[in-house]
């Protein structure tokens, strides 16, 4: 079964040293961009996978073509793909040895997710480990979520 509680999301999220995150983007205002730097921000090491652009570097780190050109070991695979795309990241996953599989907001697959579980990773589907590690760690309220200091709500005069 995929992690869906808060425990087993905080247990990965403080056990994890080194993300690969595939689907990265040189393009600073695309998600997978924010999730790095933010991650990295948070003492995490991720390391890019994206064939495209191979070989150049994104926030200080080369971007590899696929998880087995990374010449270290990788704790967790972040997943900023189709949902199409998770069998194979999945069987690549589990090739080199990553410990977690992580889907982004909007993935879902099981058959993916019971491969990489069969292999003995953990699967975390739809999910940001972003938004889970600042709903965790108690940052969402640097942002003015859930604080009522921002709000939708037209001021009565």
């Amino acid at each position: 079964m995929p992690v869906t509680d808060d425990a087993g999301l905080s247990a990965i999220l403080t056990s994890m040293k080194t993300i690969a995150m595939v689907g990265a983007s040189t393009n600073w205002n695309r998600p997978s961009y924010f999730v790095m730097k933010y991650l990295q921000g948070k003492g995490f090491r991720v390391l890019p996978v994206n064939p495209g652009a191979a070989g150049q570097e994104l926030l200080g780190e080369t971007i590899y073509a696929t998880l087995a050109d990374i010449p270290v070991p990788v704790d967790m695979v972040d997943m900023f793909r189709k949902a199409d795309a998770a069998p194979e990241v999945a069987t690549d996953a589990i090739a080199i040895g990553a410990k977690v599989l992580w889907m982004q907001l909007g993935i879902e697959h099981a058959e993916a997710a019971a491969t990489a579980e069969d292999a003995g990773l953990q699967v975390v589907m739809n999910r940001c480990p972003k938004i889970e590690y600042a709903r965790l760690f108690g940052e969402l309220g640097w942002g003015g979520v859930n604080t009522g200091i921002l709000s939708s709500r037209r001021k009565t005069l």
